[in-house]
């Protein structure tokens, strides 16, 4: 009897290849931990991209009957749900640009948020456009199951690791396993940088961020330029979290 050889699962990651795809997903977690420092001790506490946190906010703050909280946290989570809902959507729609273009309109988003006015304790408007940019964030890379990359908490990136280490002793390792530490790492360097921005320069420490996802922009828009329809900033992922009988949003080239 003859064995019959199954063929590996087709690569989904965005960008394609890992020489870009790495560094841009710990140079946003980065971005991620410095922004949501910043917020935590800008706005009494309140996570800018930590929802699990905030999820548990909101159920205290249920249990205690303190509404203007409730409102607060929810309307937060609500806010950074839109952000990775309208990334998705953005995902598809700019195709072989996505990279480029999803990282500029994130660097307004987290300078705007200065220039809102602050709202109320209830509606922290002036944290929303933060808070929308870096939800909107989780769309723009994907791994190789096409699933988009937690750049934006840790839990996923922790028990990944863990149950990778148990893989890896079992010989049977996920090459997504191998960026869970630098993610982790990159998101906890960057909320160190920004509790010191934040103590020295007050909110406006949020221009950091900002000109990090600028800077990420024109890196990533010199390269599609440069290069068009290179693996190094696209890929054959169909859109974030996508079924996988999708079509690609953007198909690459391989590489010379």
């Amino acid at each position: 009897m003859t064995e019959t050889r199954k063929e590996a699962p087709a690569d989904k990651s965005f960008p394609a290849s890992p020489t870009t795809r790495i560094p841009f997903a710990v140079a946003l977690a980065v971005l991620a931990g410095c922004a949501d420092s910043i917020g935590f001790l800008e706005f009494s506490q309140l996570f800018m991209s930590f929802m699990s946190g905030n999820t548990t906010r909101f159920g205290v703050a249920v249990a205690n009957s303190d509404w203007e909280n409730v409102t607060r946290v929810a309307s937060t989570i609500i806010v950074f749900c839109f952000g990775a809902f309208l990334g998705t959507l953005l995902a598809a729609l700019f195709g072989r640009w996505r990279l480029a273009a999803l990282l500029t309109i994130e660097a307004v988003l987290l300078g705007l948020g200065l220039f809102m006015p602050w709202g109320t304790y209830a509606y922290p408007l002036h944290a929303y456009p933060i808070i929308l940019a870096l939800g909107l964030q989780n769309a723009i890379l994907q791994d190789d199951g096409g699933r988009s990359l937690a750049l934006t908490y840790v839990t996923g990136a922790v028990v990944r690791f863990g149950t990778g280490l148990a893989n890896l002793l079992m010989g049977s390792v996920a090459s997504s396993f191998w960026i869970q530490a630098p993610l982790w790492g990159g998101l906890s360097f960057g909320a160190i940088m920004g509790g010191v921005l934040q103590l020295r320069y007050g909110e406006t420490a949020f221009l950091v961020p900002a000109a990090l996802a600028a800077l990420l922009a024109l890196i990533a828009l010199v390269l599609t330029i440069a290069k068009p329809g290179s693996e190094l900033v696209s890929g054959f992922s169909p859109a974030p979290d996508a079924a996988p009988s999708s079509k690609p949003v953007a198909k690459a080239k391989a590489l010379a």
